[in-house]
């Protein structure tokens, strides 16, 4: 069972995205009723067969403090798009960061970018300005929504309702 299942909370915000299994287990233990559903695939049992679930929403309001988007080297790449910020390549990435770190550049989202090793290379301990490199886009920290959103060829067409400009700060 491979597959991804948006999960709502009671308010019908999205809090999560989850595996079919654990979808299947907060179904079967009544603690989320679903709200899509997949009517042509589904699992087989000796007796019944169920559809996929596509959305679900808690049963229960669940208060989740918002903690964002974890900086991670891959939630960087995601929402870089996997491509160097500099040239567009998509091979040997890595992490750049614009200040760097010799010069009292930090680690976070308004100063990392996804970089390929070439133009890394080429950079080096200067800034973009130095070396007349202009980044593609100006680093920001992503929201849940935005993060989502950004990355929709991971997602179901049915959770576009659900994802829609609302953005938790």
């Amino acid at each position: 069972m491979t597959g991804k299942v948006l999960l709502l909370n009671q308010d019908y915000s999205a809090i999560a995205v989850c595996s079919i299994p654990k979808a299947f287990v907060l179904l079967f233990l009544e603690k989320a009723e679903v709200i899509a559903q997949d009517q042509l695939n589904g699992i087989r049992t000796v007796r019944t067969v169920y559809p996929l679930p596509l959305v679900i929403k808690l049963q229960h309001y669940v208060r989740v403090p918002y903690k964002g988007i974890s900086l991670t080297r891959q939630n960087v790449m995601r929402r870089d798009r996997n491509c160097c910020q500099y040239c567009g390549s998509t091979r040997n990435l890595t992490i750049d960061h614009l200040v760097p770190r010799s010069r009292g550049g930090e680690t976070s989202w308004y100063n990392l970018i996804t970089a390929c090793s070439r133009c890394n290379s080429i950079k080096g301990d200067r800034t973009p300005e130095e070396v007349s490199m202009k980044p593609k886009s100006k680093p920001h920290k992503p929201s849940l929504v935005s993060f989502l959103r950004a990355n929709i060829q991971e997602m179901d067409h049915v959770w576009l309702p659900y994802l829609g400009e609302r953005v938790r700060a």
